[in-house]
């Protein structure tokens, strides 16, 4: 277990006070562990064991507490033999019913702390939201980082290169427990398309009650097949309909949307650079975790360009960033990221190995008149960097807060 501190740091300012902590994300993606780093990081500073009340709502032993009146029950119960404050953990809360009651209640009711996992974007949506509106602050939890990645698979494998790390997680990806099966391919693969299947049938199917998972696996595999790419609902309703199928592209946008709300997917939506507007359409999307898409369609290999887009996105939004599609004319900037009143461009490109790649990669940067730092990533190991805007290599870019 690697302690995460980037999430930890966020968290530590909010540990002891009367704010939710709800850390949501892809499942399986690590919040578990993040519950019990908070644990480690209590007892550092006094807590005892005793004081903290933990519930799995994946486990059958708790299925008689997933309806808020007998989970705020049986914490009343287990709370009032305990004589100092309380640490509430509660695991996968949306299996819950109504569990935002419960939760404000508690919240009144007893002298707690208390901390929340889910794996949906819907966590704190809708009607019961009211109940805890200002009361709590939301962590998203990803895969792991290249950095993490590298932390954990150099302890395993202390001899491997940088270069065949890289690789390694190239296909892999970054899912936490594939250091338990030693980042072996077959039992990875195995396990990265099961975690696939429990994302799709109990996030996204069950959830949404949808009754044709044949569409919904349809349009997942088009998605990601096209991650990087800019396409439009009307673009994958005209490709079913080559396929002699008519699916309407308002039921393609609820299919993604879901799928976004289960962390499967994020959207990114384009900018104009020259009006400062927010284009309509024509959305990029990419992938929560690479090694998914290798192991359920393949092709991380062949497509290694979208694929490094994918894992710069993933470290760009794990920093903290928003991020768009910058357009400029009928160029693009592949991202567009601001953080509070900071800026910064990444164009990222497999090789820049040709005159017209490096003028492609520099020349769309180099129409932007501002001074915030402009970056293009490649795996190339010489530095090309020109009139003010840095080349790094992808390596050194995941690895290095700038």
């Amino acid at each position: 277990m690697i302690k995460r501190e980037m999430y930890m740091r966020r968290i530590r300012p909010f540990i002891n006070t009367e704010l939710i902590k709800i850390m949501t994300g892809l499942r399986r993606s690590g919040k578990s562990v993040m519950l019990e780093l908070i644990k480690d990081e209590l007892t550092e500073h006094g807590c005892t064991m005793k004081q903290f009340i933990t519930f799995n709502f994946e486990k059958m032993e708790n299925e008689q507490f997933c309806n808020a009146k007998a989970l705020h029950n049986e914490v009343m119960r287990i709370a009032g033999n305990i004589d100092w404050k309380v640490y509430l953990f509660f695991d996968e809360i949306q299996e819950v019913s109504d569990w935002e009651k419960c939760v404000n209640s508690l919240r009144v009711d007893l002298d707690c702390d208390i901390y929340i996992t889910g794996s949906n974007a819907k966590l704190l949506s809708g009607e019961l939201s009211t109940y805890l509106a200002g009361r709590y602050v939301e962590f998203i939890i990803y895969p792991f980082s290249y950095a993490e990645f590298t932390e954990l698979y150099k302890t395993q494998f202390p001899t491997v290169s940088d270069t065949e790390c890289f690789n390694k997680y190239l296909i892999s990806g970054g899912m936490p427990y594939l250091s338990n099966l030693k980042y072996a391919p077959e039992p990875s693969g195995i396990y990265l398309e099961d975690l696939y299947n429990s994302v799709v049938l109990k996030d996204i199917v069950k959830r949404n009650k949808i009754r044709d998972v044949d569409l919904l696996e349809k349009i997942i595999g088009y998605v990601m097949a096209n991650i990087g790419n800019t396409f439009s609902a009307t673009s994958v309703s005209k490709f079913f309909k080559s396929e002699n199928r008519i699916v309407a592209p308002e039921t393609i946008l609820n299919y993604i949307k879901y799928a976004l709300d289960a962390f499967l997917f994020y959207q990114v939506k384009r900018e104009d650079m020259r009006g400062k507007q927010i284009l309509a359409s024509n959305e990029k999307y990419y992938m929560a975790d690479h090694g998914i898409r290798e192991a359920v369609s393949g092709g991380n290999a062949k497509n290694i360009n979208l694929i490094l887009e994918n894992i710069v996105y993933m470290e760009l939004l794990r920093r903290g960033y928003k991020i768009t599609v910058g357009k400029i004319g009928d160029k693009e900037i592949d991202f567009v990221c601001t953080y509070k009143n900071d800026k910064i461009y990444v164009q990222v490109t497999y090789l820049l190995a040709s005159e017209e790649t490096i003028e492609r990669e520099f020349g769309v940067l180099e129409q932007i008149p501002d001074n915030f730092p402009k970056y293009v990533v490649s795996m190339d190991e010489i530095d090309f960097s020109r009139n003010g805007i840095k080349h790094m290599n992808i390596r050194e870019f995941l690895l290095n807060y700038m």
